[in-house]
């Protein structure tokens, strides 16, 4: 019997196994790297043991210094959760040669399955040969032999970019997972993503435990996931279940793991086995009713399942809040997260599986108010869970706790996600792995609203400062505007790609503002403003937090502002063609041959950014001259460190 369990990984999945672990009585250990102390999951531990370092190669990747993490905190089991080592046979055996349980398949099982290359060899499906591919393969994949989670895929569309494309797969699969190994495979398009949660003991039984459908995917990386997966026929449900059932019995599986189809039509392409939990998890558990943690550990221990699993029920919904942009090339965000919270309660709220009301809200997050989001790992703050009846209450409800969340930090893909959920197609259940990519402009697109926000924003510092200078009437409701014959005041804002400068006065009866029709002030607090907007009136929740950073809530929308100084810093100019690091991270190459006075073209990657375990491409912005190189691998930058500079043809012209 398991008495001590730790959890060889980070983040939400750690707190996640925590919990069930709560539940089941079993002491719990953490482990983390430098970065992580004091993260979520090790508060939520009863013991945390430090793995110095930050890079996950020196820490979560070290399964020699995890076991003996495991053994100094007197554990007697491992969760490898999901990524890192999760489907790693060596650490697998590291784990049960010190006298540890695996809460896994055997080594045997995750070597044969784990890696892409040697599961198509079982299923009889052959890889293509890298160096034969030809235009009329085109186009392929590049994808990671170990791993998951879109790290090491590349669609590849030219055959004179292939080369490069499988160098970057190879780092990028490096730095995830600690292997390089790379294989090629035909890119199906316009099919969806379906996969087949299984369960199995060591007594002969598995379960497969229904469909999921994961379409929505950006960068090969699911985004929102569903059960049961929504339009597909008993006929071919049926033939994918078995197919999951067979490759578990043909590895001698044991434990949870996750078979993995293309579907087009009514024909299903097995893409891999995923030996381990998925991150999409929640979503089986809502349908079926069960905790595949616990039963993880169940199994793990010899116990034996049932000879069928719960019978489904209702329609789970689940999507996946990053700290990332969507507008601006998914490029993951860094900061203090100071509030997370929604309409179903905080971080870890949620059902269970188990005497629901008629629908319910999950929530696993892996970062609490006051964490801050690193550029070290996954962007992923946090996951919502909606179960309901049937699918289209489910969706509905899931886009209205993100839209009505409070979520103050970093920029995140809410508005995305949300957007998404409202779609017409996605509403239809009409998507495929395309999603994105055709409706990436609109999903992105700017919310309206925004000057509102900065007007309120305004207001809200005005009676702020009225209210530190002991003026009387701060929160008075206010008249309508009218001009006044003094000089107004002016507060200029930042928005997401818009300037806002906000012009006011400030009287005996409070603050009226001017250059708004139609819109009238009811009440100006320094957290609460009030206006009515053509008659409706319209309430503006505003924090302020470090940096100027000013968040304008309101019950359908969210704003988040920079207050600007009246007086722009000239200083803080650039020259043309300056290429700024869009996030913070590491450099981890530089083209070929790249040096000052090398002439390049626009859209040629120059330079190769790690951040949350992703690589980003910067590009020349037009062809010209590169004429400084700051860049270097191994570098740390911050969010808008100068990388190069590109002088483009026109401007050399122009200059001669």
């Amino acid at each position: 019997m398991i008495e001590t369990l730790l959890v060889a990984n980070r983040g939400e999945i750690a707190c996640r196994v925590f919990r069930t672990c709560r539940e089941l009585g079993i002491a719990t250990v953490a482990v983390y790297a430098d970065p992580d102390e004091g993260a979520l999951h090790t508060r939520e531990a009863d013991t945390a043991v430090r793995l110095p370092g930050s890079a996950p190669a020196d820490t979560y990747l070290r399964g020699d210094l995890i076991v003996k993490a495991a053994l100094a905190a007197g554990a007697d089991a491992v969760h490898p959760g999901y990524g890192f080592l999760s489907e790693n046979a060596d650490f697998a055996r590291e784990v049960t040669g010190a006298g540890l349980t695996w809460i896994g398949p055997p080594p045997e099982a995750v070597e044969a399955m784990a890696s892409k290359t040697r599961a198509k060899e079982l299923m009889g499906i052959a890889p293509l040969a890298a160096d034969a591919v030809t235009e009329d393969d085109l186009p392929v994949l590049v994808k990671a032999a170990a791993g998951g989670g879109g790290r090491g895929m590349r669609v590849v569309r030219e055959l004179g970019v292939l080369r490069d494309e499988l160098a970057a797969a190879r780092a990028e699969a490096l730095s995830a997972f600690g292997d390089g190994e790379v294989f090629v495979e035909p890119y199906v398009e316009g099919g969806r993503h379906v996969e087949v949660q299984i369960l199995a003991d060591a007594h002969g039984t598995v379960w497969a435990l229904g469909t999921r459908d994961c379409s929505l995917q950006r960068r090969h990386q699911k985004v929102v996931e569903e059960a049961p997966a929504p339009g597909l026929g008993p006929e071919l449900v049926s033939r994918l279940e078995e197919m999951a059932v067979r490759a578990a019995r043909a590895t001698d599986y044991r434990g949870a793991g996750t078979v993995e189809f293309l579907v087009v039509g009514d024909r299903a392409h097995f893409l891999e086995m995923n030996t381990r939990l998925q991150v999409e998890h929640p979503v089986t558990e809502a349908v079926f009713g069960v905790d595949l943690v616990a039963l993880q550990i169940a199994v793990a221990e010899g116990g034996a399942l049932p000879p069928a699993p719960p019978a489904p029920r209702g329609h789970a919904v689940e999507a996946r809040l990053y700290a990332e942009d969507p507008s601006r090339s998914w490029a993951p965000q860094a900061g203090r997260l100071h509030t997370l919270s929604f309409p179903a309660g905080r971080p870890g709220a949620g059902g269970d599986g188990a005497a629901e009301p008629r629908s319910w809200t999950r929530i696993d997050a892996g970062y609490g108010d006051g964490d801050r989001i690193g550029v070290h790992y996954d962007a992923m703050i946090a996951k919502v869970v909606v179960w309901a009846p049937t699918r289209r209450e489910a969706v509905r409800r899931l886009a209205g706790e993100l839209a009505k969340a409070t979520i103050h930090g970093p920029v995140t893909n809410r508005r995305l996600l949300v957007r998404s959920l409202r779609h017409p197609e996605f509403t239809a259940a009409r998507m495929d792995t395309g999603f994105f990519d055709r409706h990436l402009p609109a999903l992105t697109a700017a919310e309206d609203g925004e000057e509102l926000a900065a007007l309120a924003a305004a207001l809200a510092d005005a009676a702020a400062r009225r209210a530190a200078g002991g003026a009387a009437g701060t929160t008075a409701v206010l008249g309508g505007w009218r001009n006044l014959p003094s000089q107004p005041q002016v507060k200029r804002y930042r928005g997401r790609d818009t300037e806002h400068e906000v012009r006011y006065h400030v009287t005996r009866r409070g603050v009226q503002a001017e250059g708004f029709p139609g819109v009238r002030v009811r009440h100006a607090a320094p957290d609460v403003v009030r206006l009515e907007v053509d008659g409706v009136d319209n309430e503006f929740r505003i924090t302020v937090h470090e940096g100027d950073r000013t968040h304008v809530d309101t019950p359908t929308s969210a704003h988040t502002l920079t207050r600007l100084s009246r007086f722009p810093d000239p200083t803080a100019q650039r020259e043309p063609g300056s290429l700024l690091a869009p996030m913070p991270g590491t450099v981890v190459r530089i083209a070929e041959g790249l040096a000052p006075g090398a002439t390049v073209t626009a859209g040629q990657p120059l330079v190769w950014l790690e951040a949350m375990k992703m690589e980003h491409r910067i590009t020349a912005p037009a062809s010209g001259t590169l004429t400084a190189l700051h860049a270097a691998p191994g570098r740390q930058v911050e969010v808008g460190a100068l990388l190069a500079v590109v002088q483009a043809a026109a401007q050399e012209e122009h200059a001669s």
